[in-house]
C-alpha cells in the first residue's frame, strides 16, 4: 500500500465480525483507528436499510464519523452498513469503502466487498473465498514458535489444539456433546498426547472446569481465562488440531496451521456452515471427527494474503481514477 494510507475500522463489538478487519489490516501493513458504531436501538434495528444514528453524523464536529476522513473504510456488520453509505457520501467517494461479509444490500454498498463462498453475495466488485480472513498470519505463527509459550513448550509430542467454541444461534452444547468433547480430550491424553485445550467466549463454563478436571494430572493445558490467551500459540505450536464445528472462524484459523484439522460438529447446526464444512472435507483440508486422531499432509489454507492482495490492486486503480 502507497506510505501514509490511512484507514478506519466501523466495528459492530463483536469479535467474530472484526477479526476479518484486523486480519487483512495486518497482511496490508496498514495502521488501523478502530470507530465502535453503537447506534440506539432504533437505529440498530432499522439496519442495514435504515440511516445512522444522527448523533454519528459526519458533519456534526467532534461526531464519531468527523472529518478528517480516511483513504480507506473498512466494515462489517449489519449495523455498521448506513455508515458507510453515510462516509461514501460524506467524503465525496474520495475513500475507498470495502465491506467485508454479506451487506444485504448488494454489492452497491461498497467499492469492494469480501464474502464467504457460502453466502449468495456475487458481482464484479465482490471477492468470494472459501475461507475467512484473520489476523493468524504466517509471521505470528513463526514468532510463536521460534519463542513457545512456557505453559505450552513442556507438553509432549504430538500437541493436540482443542479449540472450542459454543452454543450459538445454531448449535448447542447439550449433555452428549459434552460428554464427547471431555472423552476425545482424556483419550488423546491417554495415549500420550500433549493436549492444549482454549475456550471461547461462547464455551460454557462447566465444559471447560470439566476439560480441567478430566486433564488434571495428564500432559495437558488447559486455559482458564487467566493469563494471556494462548491461542495463537496453541495454533502454532500444534500437531494437529480439533475444532468444534459452530464457527467458519475458528475452523479457517485451524487451516492457517498447516497441520490436520479435525471437526467436532456439535448438535444444531446450520445448512451453510454444514456445506462450508462439507465443501472443505471434499478438497482434503479437513476430516470429520471419527472417534480417533488422523494423520496426512495438509498444507496451510489461507485467503488472508488473496484477499488483501486484491484490496491492494483496486485500491490503487481508485487512487490512479480521476475520483481517488
Amino acid at each position: 500500500m502507497p506510505p501514509g494510507t490511512t484507514a478506519w475500522v466501523l466495528a459492530p463489538g463483536k469479535v467474530g465480525h472484526e477479526v476479518h478487519c484486523l486480519g487483512i489490516a495486518r497482511e496490508l501493513g496498514l495502521d488501523l483507528l478502530m470507530k465502535d458504531v453503537r447506534p440506539r436501538a432504533l437505529f440498530a434495528a432499522l439496519a442495514p436499510y435504515g440511516p445512522i444514528d444522527p448523533r454519528d453524523s459526519a458533519y456534526r464536529p467532534g461526531s464519531l464519523l468527523a472529518p478528517p476522513f480516511p483513504d480507506i473504510i473498512f466494515a462489517t456488520g449489519r449495523v455498521t452498513v448506513p455508515y458507510l453509505r453515510h462516509l461514501r457520501r460524506a467524503s465525496g467517494g474520495r475513500s475507498f469503502t470495502i465491506f467485508l461479509q454479506d451487506p444485504r444490500t448488494g454489492p452497491g454498498t461498497a467499492d469492494f466487498l469480501w464474502a464467504p463462498e457460502h453466502d449468495r453475495l456475487r458481482g464484479e466488485n465482490v471477492l468470494v473465498t472459501l475461507t475467512s480472513p484473520h489476523p493468524l498470519r504466517p509471521d505470528v505463527l513463526a514468532a510463536a514458535r521460534r519463542t513457545p509459550d512456557p505453559r505450552l513448550a513442556h507438553l509432549p509430542h504430538p500437541r493436540v489444539a482443542l479449540v472450542l467454541g459454543g452454543p450459538s444461534g445454531h448449535h448447542r452444547f447439550e449433555a452428549r456433546d459434552v460428554d464427547a468433547l471431555i472423552r476425545i480430550a482424556a483419550d488423546l491424553a491417554a495415549v500420550g498426547c500433549g493436549v492444549m485445550v482454549t475456550p471461547s467466549r461462547r464455551t460454557p463454563a462447566a465444559l471447560t472446569t470439566a476439560l480441567a478436571k478430566a486433564l488434571e494430572g495428564k500432559p495437558a493445558f488447559v486455559w482458564d481465562g487467566t493469563g494471556s490467551n494462548p491461542y495463537a500459540a496453541m495454533i502454532a505450536l500444534a500437531d494437529s488440531i480439533v475444532v468444534t464445528g459452530d464457527s467458519v472462524n475458528m475452523v479457517g484459523e485451524a487451516l492457517a496451521s498447516g497441520v490436520p484439522v479435525q471437526v467436532y460438529e456439535p448438535s444444531g447446526g446450520h445448512r451453510k456452515i454444514t456445506g462450508f464444512i462439507d465443501k472443505l472435507v471434499a478438497a482434503g483440508h479437513v476430516r470429520r471427527w471419527a472417534g480417533g486422531l488422523e494423520r496426512w499432509d495438509n498444507p496451510p489454507v489461507d485467503a488472508t494474503s488473496v484477499i488483501a492482495g486484491e484490496i491492494a490492486r483496486r485500491y490503487n486503480a481508485f487512487r490512479a481514477s480521476p475520483m481517488g
